[in-house]
């Protein structure tokens, strides 16, 4: 089992746009990883976002690329203050592919308690519009397989 970690696309500012949709060029962004992720033949069950607004526009623009019948999905779990752990213990129950979008520290906080059983730890990196994923070995462990940034992908 595999799960994308996705830090939403750049934001606008909360006094610019008090939802804080994607600017332009967090829109670009998004789109140059999602044509990225299209080559790689990406296939999930679900794109699940945190529900705000940056979020909410990054997985739609990302889910266009995924191939197969892949529902987007609203779920709690995955504010940037979030405890971690709820969205670990759930993932162990999860047998398919799934993509996780939203925000800073919680993705930090979650990957490193995926990766080191610590969630103070920064092991990974994270960009906007950048993924990571991870996979599940046999032993319920979870190992780092790539990560992918908008710059990289120029």
């Amino acid at each position: 089992m595999r799960v994308y970690l996705v830090q939403h696309g750049k934001s606008k500012s909360k006094q610019e746009d008090p939802d804080r949709s994607l600017t332009e060029e967090g829109v670009e962004e998004v789109t140059r990883v999602s044509d990225w992720l299209a080559g790689m033949e990406v296939g999930l069950s679900a794109v699940r976002h945190s529900g705000k607004r940056r979020a909410q526009q990054t997985a739609a623009l990302l889910i266009q690329a995924i191939k197969g019948e892949t529902r987007l999905e609203e779920i709690e779990g995955l504010a940037p203050l979030d405890d971690p752990q709820i969205l670990a213990e759930s993932l162990q129950q999860i047998p398919d592919d799934v993509m996780l979008v939203g925000h800073l520290p919680h993705l930090e906080r979650l990957a490193s308690l995926l990766l080191t059983d610590r969630a103070e730890g920064r092991p990974v990196k994270f960009e906007n519009a950048g993924v990571v994923c991870l996979e599940r070995g046999e032993e319920q462990s979870w190992s780092l397989v790539w990560a992918q940034t908008p710059d990289l992908v120029r």
